[in-house]
């Protein structure tokens, strides 16, 4: 059992000033907000705008674990399932020791050929949850193809490479097509037969329209993190790249949210799906969060500085608002001393995993990212999260704060409020 409360907690360094249940604005703890007007980027609308007000209580969730605590049993383990000795091998040499609860009850539908709609947080395993079935439907069928759609090329990418790591030494060859990265290139690699094809709505549209993906010969498609692509724009992108694709076909639908936008994808895109539901609230219940209050006279970077000094802040993921105040920002932090580095949607790509993959050997103390840079990164064994900038939206804040916490493992998130 997870006893969740919040409490005023007041130190030298940051002071948090919520009491339990605490609302400003007529609302209950843990209600959604009303959102002001406005829209961001393609978002049709959506989503609001960026000085749009969440109430500050929903940044505090104080964690108390008691002696029990429930764990999940799976049904199943990886030896269970009805797939290939290689594919069980590479499992294991992944140290994967049992499925999660949303690969626990993906799977057999996946290999059972049904269309999966998949509800689950961020950070539960889903992607191994259509890969692993999906990478045994291509080994018996070398011949099949499949379509991965996601929102970011970051996704796109962190896909493949669990992908290639699931697949190593099996002949099975995939090829991520998304923006920010030479079109060139993935022309040539299309020329060859790709069992995966991974990539974002926009540049697979590109492709499509200049002859380079021939939609007819994909039979399974998957969508993940579709109500981001939808609050993203991409709806009709999609639209676009399914409607040349054969029927019946193999659809898997994978999202954090369903709302009525969504449920109307479902209903268009799917036949007769199996829902698999493994979400139990927006956000993960081993996530302790809290705000810092920034009083007058204080200043948000020195208090983050005198932060960032303490050991357990190890390795810490912070977002800002924009590509310019993330590039500042890590500069700052650099000529300060700490560790850091920053990914955002002005970095090449190169630059861009570079920094990435020093943040996830821990080389470095500090990535400092933007929202849409940091969209879908499962980075192992991160410490804190620190929301600099405020979210837009509080499904951006979710997204956030679920880069900790990961694997079942306890994490914090900090979210700094000004005083006004």
């Amino acid at each position: 059992m997870v006893v969740v409360s919040a409490s005023t907690i007041s130190n030298g360094m940051y002071t948090r000033s919520f009491r339990p249940g605490t609302v400003r604005s007529g609302r209950p703890f843990g209600s959604r907000p009303q959102f002001r007007g406005g829209n961001r980027g393609r978002s049709n609308g959506r989503r609001g705008s960026r000085d749009e007000s969440i109430d500050p209580s929903r940044f505090i969730n104080k964690i108390v674990l008691t002696e029990e605590v429930e764990h999940f049993k799976p049904e199943h383990n990886f030896q269970d399932f009805n797939i290939g000795y290689a594919l069980k091998q590479a499992i294991i040499s992944k140290k994967y020791t049992e499925p999660t609860p949303i690969q626990d009850r993906a799977i057999p539908h996946i290999l059972a050929g049904q269309d999966v709609v998949g509800i689950a947080n961020t950070g539960t395993g889903k992607t191994a949850a259509f890969l692993i079935p999906l990478i045994n439907k291509v080994r018996l069928n070398p011949r099949e193809q499949i379509l991965i759609i996601v929102p970011t090329r970051e996704l796109a990418l962190q896909i493949e490479d669990e992908l290639k790591g699931f697949t190593r030494g099996m002949k099975i060859f995939s090829v991520t097509c998304v923006g920010g990265m030479s079109i060139g290139r993935q022309i040539s690699e299309l020329r060859y037969h790709n069992s995966f094809v991974i990539g974002t709505p926009g540049r697979l549209k590109d492709l499509i329209e200049r002859g380079r993906i021939n939609r007819s010969k994909f039979n399974t498609i998957v969508l993940d993190e579709a109500d981001r692509m939808l609050d993203m724009g991409f709806v009709h992108d999609m639209r676009f790249v399914m409607d040349g694709m054969p029927k019946p076909r193999h659809t898997l639908f994978f999202s954090a949210t369903i709302s009525r936008e969504i449920e109307n994808l479902i209903h268009e895109f799917l036949h007769e799906p199996v829902r698999i539901s493994v979400k139990t609230r927006d956000t993960a219940a081993n996530v302790e969060q809290d705000v810092v209050r920034v009083r007058q006279g204080d200043t948000k970077l020195d208090i983050l500085h005198e932060m960032l000094r303490q050991p357990e802040f190890s390795k810490v993921l912070i977002f800002s608002r924009t590509k310019h105040g993330a590039e500042k920002l890590s500069s700052i932090l650099a000529h300060r001393g700490f560790k850091t580095e920053s990914i955002h949607g002005n970095k090449t790509q190169s630059t861009g995993q570079r920094a990435l993959g020093l943040f996830k050997d821990s080389r470095i103390q500090v990535l400092v990212a933007t929202d849409v840079a940091a969209r879908g990164l499962d980075i192992a064994d991160v410490s804190h999260v620190i929301n600099y900038d405020l979210p837009a939206t509080y499904d951006d804040y979710v997204h956030r704060i679920g880069r900790t916490g990961r694997a079942n493992k306890r994490g914090k998130a900090l979210t700094f409020i000004e005083s006004r």
